[in-house]
């Protein structure tokens, strides 16, 4: 009985998992709105504190799910902790100690306790995301015991942060600037870990580690084989194609100053931020592995597609702006140089995916594109060829090339001799 209600354990507090996020997310905006913290906001900033919310949301409901499913695996477990860190700690206990200062001025104990939780384990979440969530990817456990030198790292530099976070001697309330709550075990005159001398070095730590388990993934991706590959490309996707997409977009923008791409790079952000989780779920549980090869294939050609067909058409609208403005008046140069690049990039859309769909399967998927042509030039050959044992031969051929057998035989069928009763109805 005693190790049949251990085993149900697991079961419970993966039950409990998302409705404690889904409350104490509500209790975090309930406080900012009895705070009158909500309308000071605009609606962008509350919009994108919802979908952040719902993309944390997301690590609570694939974390509880594999808790239940996977209980051993301590992938559930890092991505439950990351939810409920989220919706309780920075959300509940925060929003409690903003709501108290905004509207007393004075915090009580539990004011305090959830301010001084929020400021010394904010770097606790980010070591378990950017950090061992990727070094314990997919099965729970290191790549070897070299790594957990790695491993030991993240922690010291996770601790660093943490200590002077816990330390401080006034603990900010970033809701409500300039109202700090005094620290009860604070060292007097401690200021932000930013600025003390360790943090050069605090920061170097949690870096190296950081580096450490980004090549901790790519060694166990380059090793894996089979069903741990695929769920290697579910992990590395979200990762190179959203979050990478994110990096370079944004400083991309940060460069140029264009607007529309630092939008682009926070919508990549939080569409990150919620396939992350939802890539590991399906990775774990593998449900619908091996779709992540067609997911890959069509971003490697509309990725390009989407990219050069804009190049093309805001090219386009500068080109025909100028060649319209000679032959045409000033009102007219907007709308026709607009619907003859539109008119354009509609023309060229089916050659131009064609095209890059066949350089990504040449460059990329060099075996599966070989295989198609060979079935293709046999296919051709079949309506021509009348020799059986040319055909036995090309068939033969065609097998090894596609699917590379260690040994290949072709067997006929005899034909069958004619039926002694047949042959007498046909003579009488």
């Amino acid at each position: 009985m005693s190790r049949r209600a251990l085993l149900s354990v697991p079961q419970v507090v993966g039950w409990l998992i998302v409705p404690l996020y889904v409350a104490g997310t509500c209790v975090y905006y309930l406080l900012i709105y009895g705070a009158g913290l909500w309308n000071e906001g605009t609606v962008v900033e509350n919009v994108t504190g919802v979908m952040l919310g719902v993309g944390f949301g997301a690590f609570a409901v694939v974390g509880a799910l594999l808790v239940v499913r996977r209980p051993t695996n301590a992938i559930g477990w890092i991505l439950s902790a990351i939810g409920l860190m989220v919706s309780t700690i920075f959300g509940a206990g925060s929003g409690y100690a903003t709501y108290v200062m905004a509207t007393r001025g004075q915090p009580d104990a539990l004011a305090v306790f959830g301010a001084w939780a929020a400021n010394c384990l904010w770097f606790v979440m980010l070591a378990l995301a950017l950090i061992y969530l990727p070094m314990l990817f997919p099965d729970g456990r290191l790549l070897s015991r070299r790594w957990l030198s790695v491993a030991v790292l993240g922690g010291i530099g996770t601790l660093g942060f943490v200590l002077p976070g816990a330390l401080v001697d006034t603990i900010p309330v970033n809701e409500v600037p300039g109202r700090g709550i005094a620290n009860p075990i604070g060292i007097e005159g401690l200021g932000k870990i930013e600025d003390l001398p360790i943090f050069g070095a605090v920061e170097g730590l949690f870096l190296v580690a950081a580096v450490g388990a980004v090549a901790s993934v790519v060694v166990r991706f380059r090793r894996s084989r089979g069903v741990e590959r695929q769920q290697m490309k579910w992990f590395a996707y979200v990762i190179v194609v959203l979050i990478g997409g994110s990096v370079l977009t944004g400083g991309i923008a940060d460069v140029t100053g264009v607007g529309w791409l630092e939008k682009s790079s926070y919508v990549l952000s939080l569409t990150g931020l919620m396939c992350l989780p939802i890539a590991v779920g399906i990775a774990i549980l593998r449900y619908r592995l091996y779709e992540i090869d067609l997911i890959i294939n069509r971003t490697l050609v509309y990725g390009p597609l989407t990219a050069t067909l804009a190049l093309m058409y805001f090219g386009g609208v500068a080109t025909a702006q100028l060649v319209f403005r000679a032959l045409t008046s000033q009102q007219q140069q907007p709308q026709l140089a607009i619907v003859a690049s539109t008119l354009v990039i509609a023309a060229l859309f089916n050659p131009l995916r064609r095209r890059i769909q066949s350089f990504i399967d040449r460059r990329f998927y060099r075996r599966k594109y070989d295989a198609r042509k060979t079935l293709e030039a046999f296919s051709s050959r079949l309506r021509n060829e009348t020799n059986l044992q040319a055909l036995n031969g090309e068939l033969t051929r065609v097998v090894r090339e596609t699917m590379q057998p260690e040994h290949v035989s072709l067997w006929l069928r005899p034909q069958a001799a004619p039926q002694p009763s047949a042959n007498k109805k046909l003579t009488g």
